[in-house]
């Protein structure tokens, strides 16, 4: 009995030491499984921590919104070093982490094999990134919230090429990008209207400085001093050297000379690293056209003398023209972008015959076809790109066409209409299905041109 005792005894430790070994290897088999793994997963996990802080966090969405609203009220204010880099933090988040984190495996940043312009607009949750409050550069006639438009629908989509992913604007990586560079808008007021979103966009975190030589909105010279970046906007509406017939009466017939450069922006932009380059409304209204300064022809004249041509004559004989002007600037290194025609949005009628643009949500592709003159100016422009764009290899410029054509033809709710001005009793004003509103789809422009800058230096 003694001996069978001792036996199990000795039994009982062994079990015991071996239960003890054995919970000691399991500990240091998941200790090692923790040590090996948690790196690689890390940046997943502290990913997930800061966009769970950063969007819980109330105090820093008070202290953006603080800075964004003082904007507003001055358009020279600067913000404080604090404020500065709270709105930094959150636009980094918010671009860089979406463009780096997910676009950018999904084939927008610089991916060449990815059409741009092939798409439909899908909804976002994310609606704008500014306001009409926030951003001081918007002008009253595209102001569409400051004057009632009642619904906000128009500014919850965003643009899905069919292949990949276009990537939204990052104003944090767009400045350090054009950071000692300049840009310059080139055309006229729609234009202008780029420009100012771009403007908006960038307001989140950096405000210029107008450092312009006239007070005259249609040269615009804005300069970020901490990046060493300017934006220009160039008034040419025709692109070609013009005249009025009557200097008071802009309804009368413009001269056009259709051989000869517009030197406002042409003796302007030979040191600027990027060129956006638009026109299109301008070209249907009464004109008389001359090259060689001999008359031949006009379009909407009372004379019946002269020989009545299409708008499509007088428009592919300007970009020609200003293709040509461009080439024979001799130490000009920069890159054009052709913005393309973007349709107007009337119906029910002419823009002087009640017409208007109501709609409250974008078009698919298969429910809007472009017609009539809307398709001959596309055409005729992409005709002359094509002939531009071969001839500027020639000699060493680089053109490259932003083609928004059908994209903005899908969007006629982003317009202003009757949303661009106070109402006014007993007074008919016409409305605008030309513009867009600010903020709105034409913010989407800017997602475009960023993506096509990045792709633009990738082949550099």
């Amino acid at each position: 009995m003694k001996f069978h005792a001792i036996n199990e005894s000795k039994t009982q430790i062994l079990t015991r030491r071996s239960t003890t070994y054995s919970k000691i290897l399991v500990h240091l088999i998941a200790l090692t499984l923790i040590i090996t793994i948690l790196p690689i997963y890390y940046p997943y996990i502290h990913y997930i921590l800061e966009k769970t802080t950063s969007i819980t966090s109330p105090s820093d969405r008070v202290h953006v919104q603080t800075a964004t609203t003082l904007s507003h009220h001055h358009p020279l204010y600067r913000p404080t070093t604090l404020e500065k880099e709270n709105d930094q933090k959150v636009v980094m988040h918010e671009g860089r982490g979406r463009r780096e984190g997910v676009l950018r495996r999904s084939g927008g940043s610089g991916n060449k094999s990815c059409d741009l312009f092939s798409g439909e607009w899908v909804e976002s949750l994310e609606g704008s990134y500014y306001t009409n409050e926030t951003c001081w550069a918007i002008q009253e006639h595209q102001n569409c919230l400051k004057f009632g438009r009642p619904d906000r629908g128009f500014l919850k989509w965003r643009w899905k090429p069919y292949s990949c992913e276009l990537p939204v604007f990052d104003p944090v990586e767009f400045l350090e990008m054009v950071r000692g560079k300049s840009l310059a808008f080139v055309g006229d007021s729609v234009a202008r209207n780029h420009m100012q979103s771009l403007v908006c966009l960038l307001s989140r975190v950096a405000y210029p400085n107008d450092v312009s030589n006239s007070s005259d909105l249609n040269f615009k010279r804005y300069e970020y001093p901490e990046y060493n970046f300017t934006i220009s906007i160039f008034w040419s509406p025709y692109l070609v050297n013009t005249e009025r017939t009557d200097g008071q009466d802009i309804t009368q017939p413009f001269k056009l000379y259709l051989d000869e450069f517009d030197e406002s922006w042409t003796s302007q932009i030979e040191n600027f690293n990027y060129v956006i380059i638009s026109a299109g409304q301008w070209f249907f209204r009464p004109t008389i056209f001359y090259s060689d300064r001999h008359v031949i022809g006009c379009l909407y004249c009372p004379e019946t003398s002269i020989r009545h041509r299409s708008s499509t004559f007088s428009y592919r004989r300007a970009w020609r023209t200003a293709f040509r002007a461009i080439y024979s600037l001799k130490n000009f290194k920069g890159i054009v972008f052709l913005r393309s025609f973007v349709p107007s949005h009337f119906e029910g009628g002419p823009w002087d015959k009640g017409g208007d643009c109501v709609r409250t949500k974008p078009l698919k592709s298969n429910e809007s076809v472009m017609e009539d003159y809307n398709v001959e100016m596309y055409k005729t422009q992409l005709q002359e790109y094509k002939y531009g764009e071969r001839e500027g290899r020639k000699k060493g410029v680089k053109i490259t066409l932003m083609d928004m054509t059908q994209i903005m033809q899908l969007r006629p709710d982003g317009h202003p209409s009757k949303y661009g001005h106070l109402p006014l009793q007993n007074v008919t004003m016409a409305n605008d299905c030309v513009h867009w509103c600010l903020p709105g789809p034409i913010d989407s422009w800017n997602d475009f041109l960023m993506e096509l800058m990045i792709r633009e230096e990738c082949r550099r």
